[in-house]
């Protein structure tokens, strides 16, 4: 018995994806809708326990090498975990708990309950994913894992009650497609160079070979399909109507995971890869990034704030926040790549919470646009504090996640000599506020219409989920040694800084 666990603690990293995928299968046999939610609730709520020993472990002991089959690498299939995928692990994993966890009330209303089971294959089937793209080694494994999970993701954007959902996931599968493709031909020029596809051999050997042309054109396809995957602006047309017409639970879902994962992949494959002299010296990606994600900090706020429907405008807003993110990779840093990795943490905290609130609005009030959140701060008092505490850390207010974040940024910018793009970080903040305050000014200080039916309180099976996250963007805006300290110590081994 002491044997096998202590197997299965060895095999945590295959567990991460063996499991929902397995999962996926049986929610599609069973066809009763709690049961498919029991099913997937206990495996994801799992996946996020073993997240957790998995980050203690890498935080203890380093890097964790499990070989697939045997077989090591190169010359096998390697899952390799590091601090910088262990926490993105942790986030993907918490994400799909707790949104899963919270689903099953919103659900009820927007897709039909003999579609139930497959929608919880589908949502499993895109944690299988999400996690292979974070805890493989294996470049055509990322390329593999991306496709699973874009698959079933725009499958999930589908199950809207609208039109506009169908149009919206069809959208999305074209501007994946072409990401898709970019990777996968960066993916095969680099083998084509290297004669390897695991990640760690591909940048001994990209050190040797040098900055040649098809190097460099495989790191610009890898960027270019990334940045698609990521929405940088202005890659991003598709992210607004996906996040807008997508079931709202799918929405909270997907903000939080799909971008920070390819987030992750572009930092990869950057620093560990192609290495940051290559990167920034030879193709001077730095140049490209930063206007770019100076525009989407601004881009992105300026158009959510005269958004009315509230699901687009907090999609706009993650144009925004991605900005911020790929501006820490941009200035080539630790401060400024510690901001971009924890707000990747961040930002899914909040973005998810934000959208949980819509979900449980969309539930009691049948609407998400600005009219309908009138006097909602008195008819909803809980639902719509979590929803002022997850918008003062998406401001940035001190004792905030989001505060942190640009701290790191702002640090990282005037260290770079850069206090231009400091002030810039300070400003585009600002609009955040307007964006913000324009629906708490309606909740709390318009009176609801005459004729508006009764609304009561969210159902405690979406509220205490929405409250672990609100709750966090405090809790860790406070205690950052996870988040940021864990980010801080993956950009210095990132960046190859000594402590």
């Amino acid at each position: 018995m002491i044997e096998l666990l202590a197997r299965m603690h060895d095999d945590l990293p295959a567990l991460q994806i063996a499991l929902p995928l397995l999962a996926a299968a049986v929610c599609l046999v069973v066809r009763w809708s709690r049961v498919a939610w029991a099913i997937a609730s206990v495996v994801a709520w799992n996946s996020f326990a073993s997240a957790v020993v998995i980050v203690l472990q890498v935080r203890q002991q380093g890097v964790i090498s499990y070989a697939e089959g045997g077989w090591r690498a190169p010359w096998g299939i390697e899952l390799r975990i590091d601090l910088l995928n262990s926490l993105v692990l942790l986030v993907v994993t918490a994400i799909c708990a707790i949104v899963i966890t919270a689903s099953l009330r919103s659900l009820d209303q927007e897709v039909w309950r003999e579609h139930h089971h497959k929608f919880f294959a589908l949502y499993l089937l895109c944690m299988t994913g999400l996690a292979g793209m974070t805890v493989t080694g294996d470049a055509f494994n990322i390329f593999v894992f991306l496709e699973i999970s874009s698959l079933s993701s725009y499958a999930l954007i589908a199950q809207g009650t609208t039109r506009r959902a169908l149009t919206s996931a069809i959208q999305y599968l074209l501007m994946g497609t072409i990401g898709g493709t970019f990777i996968l031909l960066g993916i095969g020029m680099i083998y084509m160079v290297t004669g390897t596809l695991n990640l760690a051999d591909m940048a001994v050997q990209l050190g040797e070979v040098g900055p040649n042309r098809t190097v460099l054109v495989a790191l610009a396809c890898i960027g270019i399909g990334t940045a698609i995957k990521l929405a940088v602006f202005p890659l991003h047309i598709w992210l607004p109507n996906a996040y807008t017409y997508a079931p709202a639970i799918v929405t909270a879902f997907l903000a939080a995971t799909s971008t920070k994962v390819a987030y992750y992949v572009l930092v990869r494959f950057v620093f560990t890869v192609f290495g940051a002299e290559l990167a920034f010296e030879a193709l001077r990606l730095d140049a490209v990034l930063m206007p770019l994600a100076i525009a989407a900090m601004f881009a992105g706020s300026f158009v959510a704030i005269f958004q009315d429907d509230i699901k687009r405008m907090l999609a706009y807003s993650s144009v925004a926040q991605i900005g911020y993110m790929v501006l820490g990779l941009s200035l080539v840093s630790v401060s400024g790549l510690t901001g971009g990795l924890v707000h990747l943490f961040n930002h899914a905290l909040m973005k998810c919470a934000l959208f949980l609130v819509m979900a449980a609005v969309l539930l009691r009030t049948g609407g998400v646009r600005i009219g309908d959140m009138a006097g909602l701060g008195r008819r909803m008092p809980w639902t719509m504090a979590a929803f002022v505490v997850a918008g003062l850390s998406l401001i940035g207010v001190p004792l905030t996640v989001g505060f942190v974040s640009k701290w790191y940024l702002v640090m990282g910018a005037l260290e770079a000599g850069l206090w231009p793009v400091a002030v810039l970080i300070l400003l585009s903040s600002l609009l955040a506020l307007i964006y913000i305050w324009r629906v708490v000014e309606v909740a709390y200080f318009r009176e609801p219409p005459e004729d508006a039916d009764e609304v009561g309180e969210a159902p405690l099976s979406m509220l205490i989920p929405t409250w672990v996250l609100a709750g966090a963007t405090v809790f860790f805006g406070i205690f950052t040694s996870l988040s940021a300290g864990t980010a801080a110590a993956a950009a210095r081994a990132l960046l190859g800084v000594a402590r």
